[in-house]
């Protein structure tokens, strides 16, 4: 049976991103602080462990327009993404949007398509796509909650870092307790990574 993933870096506040994202400032400001866990070289064992989670292949992902990129308004067709011509996805990405745009089709196997009718529309196809390899929430805080809320996330991992960034993008606002109990702890100087599913 495929499960539904999501996998999230989060700051001791809460926070997933700082405040005042912006191309110069993709996570916000003091947001690449939670993620150096997995982008300094040579990692910790356990970070190591986590970020084999964290990149484990998945059948299809659900991202929003934030994540996809700072575009607001109508698309700019020269954008496509944060990850160069090669993303980490390798897989069909439907990316939450409120103007349509064709997909695009990227080196390594990802497609992003631009879903308009909303958060369920985007489960339902990346569902459809993504066959027993499952569909991964890929972020960012305001899709991940809808993600929560709908009641779709089987397992949830937390890289916890022990920084606070006192404002930004909360993962958890306006989100009832889903029941999520933990199965798993990996320790890290960096981080601690805890791996939840639903109970």
């Amino acid at each position: 049976m495929s499960t539904t993933t999501c996998h999230m870096s989060v700051s001791l506040d809460g926070y997933v991103a700082g405040p005042d994202q912006s191309l110069e400032h993709p996570l916000g400001l003091r947001g690449i602080e939670l993620h150096h866990w997995h982008l300094d070289e040579p990692l910790n064992d356990g970070d190591a462990r986590a970020r084999d989670l964290l990149l484990r292949p998945r059948g299809a992902y659900v991202m929003g327009r934030n994540m996809f990129g700072p575009i607001r308004g109508p698309s700019r067709e020269e954008w496509r993404g944060w990850w160069g011509e090669v993303p980490p996805y390798h897989a069909r990405v439907f990316v939450l949007a409120h103007h349509a745009r064709d997909p695009i089709e990227m080196a390594g196997g990802t497609t992003f398509h631009f879903v308009t009718d909303g958060f369920e529309a985007a489960f339902t196809r990346a569902s459809e796509a993504a066959g027993d390899l499952g569909v991964d929430i890929a972020g960012g805080a305001s899709t991940v909650r809808q993600a929560l809320v709908a009641g779709v996330v089987d397992e949830l991992v937390l890289d916890f870092v022990p920084v606070l960034l006192g404002a930004g993008e909360s993962l958890f606002d306006g989100v009832p307790d889903p029941g999520f109990e933990p199965v798993e702890v990996i320790e890290s100087p960096l981080a601690t990574h805890v791996r939840y599913r639903l109970s």
